[in-house]
C-alpha cells in the first residue's frame, strides 16, 4: 500500500481506547470515529479528542465509515465479535490484550487475519520499554555472559473492595494473567530475543465476591472507587471467577537450540497483596546481573558484575531518541507500536512488532498457567 492518510475507527473510550486513538493519530492516522457502550461518557471523550463521529453502535460506525484500521480497546470479552467483524470488513486491526479470552478464540482471530490478508498488532506494548531495550543491548554486548535466569516480581496492594466489573470475570476478559502478564512476557521475549518453548504454573482467585456499585467506564477508576467495608455491606455482591495472582515458569529461547539452552523465566504477581520490597525484573547471567526497578521495568537500571557494589546505568540517549517523545510510559509504548504497525500497512521498513500470532501464543501460555497443570503430588 502506498503511503496515504489512513482512517481509523476506535472501539472503546476508556483508558486503552483513548490511548490507541492518540497513538494512531501520532502515527499520522486520521481517527474518524469512536464507539463506546457508555454513550454519554463516550460521546464526551470523543469530543474532547476531536473525533468527529461517535456512536454506541460500533457495527453502524464500521459500516458507515469503512475505515482502513480498527483499534479495539474494549474489555477482552468483546474482542472475538468485534475483531471478527473488522477483519471481515477488510480492516487492519490493532487490539489490546488479551486478544481473546481463550486460546482457541485467539487462534481463530489469528487465522482469520491470515486468510483475509490484513495486518494486525497486539498491544502488549511494554515490549518497547526503554529499560528493556537497554537490557537487551547489554546482553547482546556480552555484559552478562550466558544468560541463565530471568524473573519478575510484583505485588500491587490493590483494595479488594473495588466495584464489580469486567476485571472480576474471565469471560469478560478479566484476570491478572490476561492483563498484567502479557506485558511481562513481552518484555522477557524482547530482552532475551527468544520464543516461549515451554510453560507451567498456577493461578489463584483470591477473591470470592465483590460489591456491585454501578458501571465503571475507565479501568483506572476501579481502584479509585474502592469502598469501605461499611459501604460495601449495604450493597449486593457478585461472584468472582478471575485470577488475582499467578506464578508462571517458562523456558524462553530459540526453537532450534531446544530447552537445555533456553533461559529459565519466573514471574510472580499478586494484585491484592503487599510486599516489603518494590516490584522489579532481573536478568541473571554467568558474569553478572541486571536488576531493573518497577513492575514493567519503569525504574533505574542496575548492573553488578565482579565488583562488590551495584552500578546504576543511564539509559543511552540513542534508545530514548529512537522512541516517541512522550513522557508517559504506557502512551509512549502505544505510540511506538502504532508507528510500526502503520509503517507495515504502508509497505515501509519496520522492526518486528507483536501481532495476532503473538496474541494467540500468549493466550496458549495463559490457558496453560490457568489450568494449574503439571502438579505432582508427593507421597505421604
Amino acid at each position: 500500500m502506498s503511503k496515504q492518510t489512513l482512517r481509523a475507527l476506535v472501539l472503546g473510550a476508556g483508558y486503552a481506547g483513548q490511548g490507541h486513538a492518540l497513538a494512531l493519530r501520532s502515527a499520522g492516522v486520521e481517527v474518524v470515529g469512536m464507539s463506546s457502550r457508555t454513550a454519554d461518557v463516550g460521546a464526551k471523550i470523543a469530543a474532547s479528542l476531536n473525533i468527529p463521529r461517535f456512536s454506541a453502535s460500533w457495527p453502524d460506525l464500521l459500516a458507515d465509515l469503512q475505515p482502513e484500521i480498527v483499534a479495539v480497546g474494549t474489555p477482552g470479552g468483546t474482542h472475538l465479535e468485534m475483531i471478527t467483524a473488522a477483519i471481515e470488513a477488510g480492516c487492519h486491526v490493532l487490539a489490546d490484550k488479551p486478544l481473546a479470552t481463550t486460546a482457541a478464540d485467539a487462534r481463530q482471530l489469528f487465522e482469520l487475519a491470515q486468510q483475509r490478508g490484513v495486518k494486525t498488532a497486539y498491544a502488549a506494548s511494554y515490549w518497547y520499554q526503554p529499560q528493556a531495550l537497554f537490557a537487551r543491548q547489554l546482553i547482546a554486548a556480552g555484559v552478562l555472559g550466558k544468560v541463565v535466569e530471568m524473573e519478575g516480581i510484583s505485588h500491587f496492594n490493590w483494595p479488594p473492595l473495588m466495584p464489580f466489573g469486567w476485571p472480576h470475570r474471565l469471560e469478560m476478559g478479566g484476570g491478572r494473567l490476561n492483563n498484567n502478564f502479557p506485558h511481562k512476557l513481552a518484555i522477557a521475549q524482547n530482552v532475551l530475543q527468544g520464543e516461549v518453548l515451554a510453560v507451567m504454573g498456577e493461578s489463584r482467585r483470591d477473591l470470592e465476591r465483590v460489591p456491585v456499585a454501578g458501571q465503571i467506564h475507565d479501568f483506572r477508576e476501579f481502584s479509585r472507587q474502592a469502598m469501605s467495608p461499611e459501604q460495601a455491606a449495604r450493597l449486593q455482591w457478585a461472584p468472582v471467577n478471575s485470577d488475582w495472582a499467578y506464578t508462571a515458569l517458562l523456558r524462553i529461547g530459540r526453537p532450534e537450540q531446544g530447552l537445555d539452552d533456553a533461559v529459565s523465566v519466573t514471574f510472580r504477581h499478586s494484585a491484592l497483596r503487599q510486599g516489603r520490597h518494590g516490584d522489579y525484573m532481573a536478568i541473571y547471567g554467568e558474569k553478572g546481573t541486571i536488576h531493573v526497578e518497577g513492575t514493567y521495568m519503569q525504574g533505574p537500571v542496575y548492573l553488578k558484575t565482579d565488583g562488590p557494589t551495584w552500578e546504576e546505568l543511564p539509559i543511552p540517549l540513542a534508545i530514548r531518541d529512537a522512541l516517541p517523545a512522550e513522557p508517559d510510559n504506557t502512551q509512549r509504548n502505544w505510540n511506538q507500536l502504532a508507528r510500526e504497525f502503520v509503517a507495515d500497512i504502508q509497505g515501509l521498513t519496520h522492526p518486528r512488532y507483536l501481532t495476532f500470532r503473538d496474541g494467540w501464543i500468549y493466550q496458549e501460555v495463559i490457558d496453560t498457567i490457568r489450568s494449574n497443570r503439571c502438579w505432582t503430588m508427593t507421597p505421604g
